[in-house]
């Protein structure tokens, strides 16, 4: 019997330090790949990583290294970058540091994989697509939430011509994050400065273009309004700052369709449905409610009449009425699959279109959100192409 064939690749993990770049990418991602004997490719074939840890606090490095079996690890990108035996960069950094590391990794011939915001503006995200293309280098952008469980059997349901003729999507978001006071807090305080690359509209409008363009079609207007609820949290070294970026934002998205989508996302409510994220989609044949992993559905048929009557108990049991689409596949981590496709896509050439210009896209609709909130008016997002990009 011959051997397995194993295609080793490098991959320089940059960022991984950080919440998102450890947790997700990280330990659930490559190391449990790399656990699991890699990607494999058939019975005879498999794509194994091989992380090479970069970042700025070589204790933290050195602590994640030991937890992965001795993984290698820098504080030197230059010195990463200029390593031929890792032909893959990843960058998980804040957003006001990755443009600048994705330019080098290109310069340096490394095929690129980064998480959202690709950049702060428009423009940049463009000017690293250009220069990805013209360098000749694979590229891709982390749209992690397309492989959720709950999205994908929404994505099932519509495929299966559950909803007939679909008219709105609503989405409600987020959950209560401590200031860090009493409590403490639930994410960096960085998010909460705009100086530092902060603010939910850069990073969750990038969430909800890929979302809405995927599942529903691609969006061509918004109407958005940002709010800073809570003005001051404490840092982690305990200190209290301003908050300068906007902790929630209301979002309305016209779809080339005529689908009418809205979305709430917030770091200051407290949890009464049935998870942090929830997506409801109404059809003229039926409706279904997704979460991150579970979905529920109402078809025509099985809609209550509910009367207005405020003068007595509803005699509806308005949770009563949904089924539980059951599990009929097996679901991994979301951030694990788009990796697994990624690799696939450079290892072998399969297909993958989440690239930077897809990035740019998220880019672009934060920027309008950011516009229609400064105009208080609908903003009108132009399509993006490849050729014109």
């Amino acid at each position: 019997m011959s051997a397995k064939q194993i295609h080793s690749i490098g991959i320089v993990m940059n960022g991984v330090t950080g919440r998102m770049g450890l947790n997700q990418h990280l330990r659930r991602s490559l190391w449990a790949i790399m656990q699991e004997g890699g990607v494999a490719l058939g019975d005879s074939e498999a794509i194994m990583p091989r992380p090479l840890l970069v970042g700025r606090n070589p204790v933290k490095l050195e602590a994640i290294s030991k937890e992965c079996g001795g993984l290698p690890w820098t504080t030197d990108l230059a010195a990463a970058l200029s390593d031929r035996d890792y032909p893959v960069y990843f960058d998980a950094q804040t957003t006001d540091r990755r443009a600048e590391a994705v330019r080098r990794a290109i310069a340096a011939g490394k095929h690129i994989y980064c998480e959202k915001p690709i950049a702060g503006s428009l423009e940049t995200s463009l000017e690293l697509y250009r220069l990805a293309e013209s360098a000749g280098v694979k590229h891709g952008v982390v749209q992690d939430k397309l492989w959720l469980p709950g999205l994908m059997k929404l994505q099932t349901l519509k495929d299966l011509g559950f909803f007939g003729r679909i008219f709105s999507v609503r989405g409600e978001f987020g959950y209560w994050v401590f200031e860090g006071d009493t409590v403490p807090a639930q994410r960096p305080s960085w998010n909460y400065r705009a100086e530092d690359g902060g603010g939910i509209i850069i990073d969750m409008l990038c969430h909800w273009r890929y979302v809405l363009d995927n599942l529903f079609g691609p969006v061509t207007a918004v109407s958005c309004l940002g709010a800073t609820h809570i003005p001051t949290r404490w840092d982690e070294a305990g200190k209290p700052y301003q908050c300068t970026a906007e902790d929630a934002v209301y979002a309305t998205f016209e779809i080339e369709s005529g689908i009418v989508a809205h979305f709430n996302s917030s770091w200051c409510v407290r949890v009464r449905r049935d998870d942090l994220l929830t997506i409801q989609v109404d059809g003229t044949r039926g409706t279904a409610v997704a979460g991150l992993r579970h979905c529920w559905i109402q078809p025509y048929g099985a809609t209550p009449r509910p009367v207005w009557n405020p003068d007595i108990e509803s005699p509806l049991d308005y949770f009563a009425g949904w089924q539980k689409v059951p599990e009929q596949q097996t679901f991994d981590n979301a951030f694990k699959r788009q990796w697994e496709l990624f690799l696939r896509h450079v290892v072998k050439g399969e297909p993958f279109r989440w690239n930077l210009l897809e990035g740019a896209k998220g880019v672009q609709l934060a920027e309008r959100g950011l516009e229609s909130w400064r105009k208080r008016a609908w903003v009108v997002v132009p399509e993006l192409r490849a050729a014109a990009a």
